[in-house]
């Protein structure tokens, strides 16, 4: 099933009637117009994404994030989220190990790779791989298909280094990162009942593959 304009009327609504009564009364849409197609994407992406890493599970509903927002500790007590998630990566979608990522909300598509979330064990790996083939990282993030694709990469910065990495930042300041990630955002109107969104994702995710199998090095 593609993706409709269906898709963004529903999540458009959402925005303005955030609460479980209309959420309930429009269930039927939400898993014909939205789950229903994004599943569906997911299954065709994953083929793909399975040829390349084996490790990364097949089922594409251990791949989509849940739209129930966890308000606990959030100031913000809306019920849902207005985009749908999905993650890839070995293990499952909560993996601490590189993936890719993909996102639908009203208007925009948001794809991307990497390592979002780190504990410091994990940044320890990354950080002194990076320092034994800083050359190699530099490389990935040079290469014109992720540059075109992505721009640069992202992530949130330490302020602190431990003292044998600094060698490291007069090569790259992007030793300081604790997160390494890019990230691609484009409009979702074009893409209204087209089977090329599975091949815009693919390119996408393709371009960011040199830097998961390299990231992927550090865990090894």
């Amino acid at each position: 099933m593609l993706v409709k304009k269906a898709y963004s009327s529903f999540f458009l609504e959402l925005a303005k009637n955030n609460n479980k009564e209309w959420f309930h009364a429009n269930k039927k849409r939400y898993e014909n117009d939205v789950k229903k197609p994004f599943l569906d994407l997911l299954e065709s992406l994953l083929d793909t994404l399975t040829e390349w890493d084996p490790r990364i599970l097949s089922d594409p509903k251990n791949a989509m994030f849940r739209i129930n927002r966890d308000v606990r500790f959030a100031k913000d007590k809306t019920p849902y989220h207005t985009i749908l998630k999905a993650g890839f990566s070995p293990n499952g979608k909560k993996s601490i190990l590189p993936g890719y990522y993909l996102g639908i909300d009203a208007t925009s598509i948001h794809v991307g790779g990497g390592l979002f979330m780190l504990r410091p064990p994990e940044l320890s790996k990354v950080r002194n791989h990076i320092a034994k083939d800083s050359y190699k990282f530099i490389e990935v993030l040079k290469s014109s298909t992720f540059i075109q694709n992505f721009g640069k990469l992202s992530g949130e910065k330490a302020k602190r280094l431990d003292r044998n990495l600094l060698p490291v930042a007069e090569k790259t300041d992007l030793i300081y990162n604790k997160q390494f990630y890019a990230m691609a955002e484009f409009p979702l109107e074009p893409f209204y009942d087209s089977e090329k969104l599975n091949d815009e994702v693919l390119n996408h995710f393709e371009a960011i593959k040199p830097l998961n199998t390299y990231l992927n090095q550090a865990f090894n």
